[in-house]
C-alpha cells in the first residue's frame, strides 16, 4: 500500500482498494464518449470500484502526421466538462504542452503526463501548478528508479499529489515488455502506482503508419500487475475498436470490460494479504 492516498468521488486511490481509469483513446465524439462513460460507471459501481473516465483531446504523438489526433483543446475540454457534469464522475486527460495545463486543470480531476514527456521539466511544473492529481506515465526508455525524479519535479513545484504509471518498456522492434518488478520499485517511493494494461499490449509502429497491438494480452498483464500490487488499472475501451480512430488494436471491446474487471478484481482480492518481503 502506498503512503499517500487521494480522495475522489467518495473513494480513495492508494488505500489498498483498486481504482479503474478507462475510456476511449481519443475523444472521437460526445456520443461514443458518453456511451463508454455510462457503461464503465455502471460496471464499476456494481463492483464498488472508483471509476475515472479518460480520453485525449489531442494525440500529439501519433506515428503518422496524417493520423487522427482529436478535437483539440477547446472542443475536447467542452466534451470532458459535459461528461463530468452529466454523469457526475471524475475525468482524466493528458497534456503535451505547458500552456495546456491551466485550462485543462480547470476541468479535469487528474492531469496525465504522456510517457514520452515525463522528463519535460516545464510540463511537469505546469501540471503541478494546477493543484490536481498528476498521473505520470513512465517513459519506455526509463528505469523505474528514475521516476522518483519526475515526481520530485512536481513536489518541488508545490504539488506532491502524484501517481506513477507503468506502461511497458521498449524491448526490440514493435514490442513492449512489462517488468512487474518495476511496480514494486515505484511503490517504494510512497506514491500510488497505476498499471496501463492496454498500452502495455501495444505494438508501436507495428502497422507501419500506425501502432498495432493485441488487446487480449491486456487481460493477463492486468492480472499479473494486481497480483504484484497496484492501486489503479488503466485500460482503454471502445464500443467497436475496429472502427476506432486511434489505438483500435489494443483497446478492449466495451462489452468485454465486465469480464476484464471481474478477473482483475478476483486477483486483487486474493493478493490483498500478501506483502513484499522487507
Amino acid at each position: 500500500m502506498s503512503t499517500r492516498k487521494y480522495y475522489l468521488d467518495g473513494k480513495f486511490i492508494g488505500d489498498g482498494s483498486l481504482a479503474v481509469i478507462a475510456g476511449p483513446c481519443s475523444l472521437e465524439n460526445t456520443e461514443i464518449a458518453l456511451r463508454v462513460a455510462r457503461a464503465m460507471k455502471r460496471l464499476c459501481e456494481e463492483r464498488n470500484l472508483l471509476y475515472i473516465f479518460k480520453a485525449s483531446f489531442d494525440k500529439a504523438n501519433r506515428t503518422s502526421v496524417h493520423a487522427w489526433r482529436g478535437p483539440g483543446l477547446e472542443k475536447g475540454l467542452e466534451q470532458l466538462a459535459e461528461i463530468k457534469s452529466m454523469l457526475n464522475i471524475p475525468v482524466l486527460t493528458d497534456i503535451h504542452e505547458s500552456y495546456q495545463a491551466a485550462p485543462v486543470g480547470e476541468v479535469v480531476d487528474v492531469v496525465q503526463i504522456p510517457a514520452f514527456l515525463c522528463r519535460q521539466t516545464d510540463l511537469l511544473v505546469a501540471a503541478a501548478k494546477t493543484g490536481k492529481i498528476i498521473n505520470i506515465k513512465k517513459a519506455q526508455f526509463l528505469a523505474p528508479d528514475d521516476m522518483i525524479y519526475a515526481a520530485a519535479k512536481c513536489r518541488e513545484a508545490g504539488n506532491d499529489n502524484v501517481i506513477l504509471c507503468e506502461r511497458g518498456t521498449f524491448m526490440g522492434y514493435h514490442r513492449l515488455v512489462s517488468d512487474m518488478t518495476g511496480l514494486i520499485t515505484m511503490r517504494e517511493f510512497g506514491y500510488p502506482v497505476m498499471f496501463d494494461a492496454t498500452h502495455s499490449a501495444q505494438r508501436p509502429g507495428g502497422l507501419g503508419g500506425s501502432s498495432g497491438g493485441d488487446y487480449k494480452l491486456a487481460f493477463p498483464l492486468a492480472r499479473a500487475a494486481v497480483a504484484v500490487g497496484v492501486d489503479a488499472i488503466f485500460a482503454e475501451t471502445h464500443p467497436n475498436p475496429k472502427e476506432a480512430l486511434s489505438d483500435g488494436p489494443n483497446m478492449i471491446p466495451l462489452d468485454q470490460m465486465g469480464k476484464f474487471l471481474d478477473e482483475v478484481l478476483a486477483v486483487h482480492n486474493a493478493a490483498k494479504s500478501f506483502e513484499v518481503p522487507k
